[in-house]
């Protein structure tokens, strides 16, 4: 039921932006999504269940912009280009969505559904841990950029793992978003 499943996720993630997850109803999002309490249950076993399944799918969400974000700048831009604008998306996604604030910085606060920060025994694919994430993401701009790495430049490895901890402090310290790719050109210049 991958349409019943995305909709709920869907009317979770509204809920959650209008009160904090304490006092999210399970009758609400399944009502908000068109389904049955029954049905909700039987996709997500519980609120912890859904709360799980909603950051996984905005840590998902990420990734894919992240990875958007490499490919999507003109292929004949500059390799720190492409790692400037991943930087940029870094910290828009997180300034936009607290859940993806939350899993990039381990910084749960108590409007969110903090229970999802352990995994449950027997869960098929735990959360990530912020390091994690962060290294998927590096991970994903190295892939991407190999490619078109310089010769002679700093290892792709090592400048991609700077980039994405670069636009982590900007998530940690809030600056304007333009400075996080100026940030980026002028380390990787």
């Amino acid at each position: 039921m991958p349409a019943a499943r995305e909709s709920l996720l869907d009317a979770a993630f509204a809920a959650l932006e209008r009160r904090p997850w304490p006092r999210v109803k399970m009758s609400e999002v399944a009502a908000a999504a068109g389904v049955s309490r029954q049905t909700l249950y039987n996709e997500f076993g519980s609120k912890e269940g859904l709360a799980r399944a909603l950051v996984r799918r905005e840590a998902d969400a990420y990734l894919r912009g992240v990875e958007r974000a490499l490919a999507g700048v003109s292929g004949a831009a500059a390799p720190r280009e492409r790692l400037a604008a991943a930087a940029v998306w870094t910290v828009r996604s997180a300034t936009e969505n607290p859940l993806v604030r939350a899993v990039l910085t381990g910084s749960w606060n108590e409007r969110l559904p903090t229970s999802v920060r352990t995994a449950p025994p027997g869960e098929p694919e735990p959360l990530p841990a912020p390091g994690e994430l962060i290294g998927e993401a590096r991970d994903r701009a190295v892939r991407l950029l190999e490619g078109d790495w310089p010769p002679g430049a700093v290892e792709l490895p090592l400048a991609c793992e700077a980039v994405a901890r670069l636009a982590l402090s900007y998530v940690v310290a809030s600056a304007p978003v333009a400075d996080v790719a100026r940030m980026v050109r002028t380390v990787l210049a």
